[in-house]
């Protein structure tokens, strides 16, 4: 190939905004040379290198997008330490049809259980799926909600968190809610019924969430909407934290034993 010629090449591609395809032109082209490559699979092979980094990079921007706490797989769940889960029933969760369908998860128990890891697992392969997640503790989304009304943009900010495709919610029940708090969790999950999914951990059970929002008929209001089209796990068992803590105490005390 002309220097020339491979000049012009490589500056067409950066201003085609392929740099993928810039980047292994070089490697390429010597591997065309030296190996008696076809234009075409010459063409596929870099049009391939292009496809990948750019799916690769749309899936870094999704999960930066979504604001994980941290990122947490699904294959990396302990099944073992945490029967209460159904496996089969996860599984089926992870094919992420619930997505499609608008349909809602709920995961329920005490804290260091799991749920806020199978959430985050679910939202990480939705954001590798294509999907715009948001993750958010409660506490967080009415905070910014709440806020909003100083300056008049509540309209936008609720926009936020019912434009993304699911919508994780963490931590119901953790902090008391004030009753206008509860008016905005009402509304965001009834601007979300059948268009949306949300993923919500809670460490309370359904019967204490009027308490909880601090207004048991809007308390009903959201349930009656959430569970309509959803998946329910009731996880039981120890906290991942007090085991990790107490194999932490165990080590010390051989230390010094």
């Amino acid at each position: 190939m002309a220097i020339e010629s491979y000049e012009n090449l490589l500056i067409g591609l950066k201003k085609l905004r392929l740099p993928a395809m810039a980047e292994m032109l070089d490697s390429y082209a010597k591997q065309a040379v030296n190996g008696n490559v076809s234009y075409i699979d010459f063409l596929i092979g870099l049009v391939s290198e292009e496809l990948s980094s750019k799916e690769r990079k749309g899936i870094e921007s999704r999960v930066r997008s979504a604001r994980f706490p941290v990122l947490k797989n699904l294959n990396d769940f302990d099944y073992g330490f945490q029967p209460s889960v159904n496996r089969k029933k996860l599984e089926e969760l992870s094919s992420l049809r619930f997505i499609d369908n608008k349909e809602n998860v709920l995961l329920m128990g005490p804290p260091g259980v799991g749920k806020t890891h199978i959430g985050i697992g679910l939202g990480v392969k939705a954001c590798e799926a294509g999907y715009k997640v948001l993750f958010t503790t409660l506490n967080e989304m009415l905070s910014v909600l709440l806020s909003s009304l100083a300056d008049n943009s509540i309209t936008s900010k609720c926009r936020t968190y019912v434009l993304p495709s699911l919508l994780i919610i963490d931590e119901v029940g953790y902090l008391p809610v004030s009753k206008e708090g509860a008016n905005f969790l009402f509304q965001v999950v009834a601007k979300r019924y059948e268009t949306g999914s949300i993923i919500l951990t809670s460490n309370k059970s359904f019967s204490d969430w009027g308490d909880v929002l601090g207004d048991s008929v809007v308390a009903s209001a959201i349930l009656d909407r959430l569970l309509h089209h959803s998946t329910v796990f009731n996880i039981k068992g120890e906290s991942y934290r007090l085991r990790e803590k107490k194999a932490e105490l165990v080590k010390e005390e051989k230390k010094v034993g």
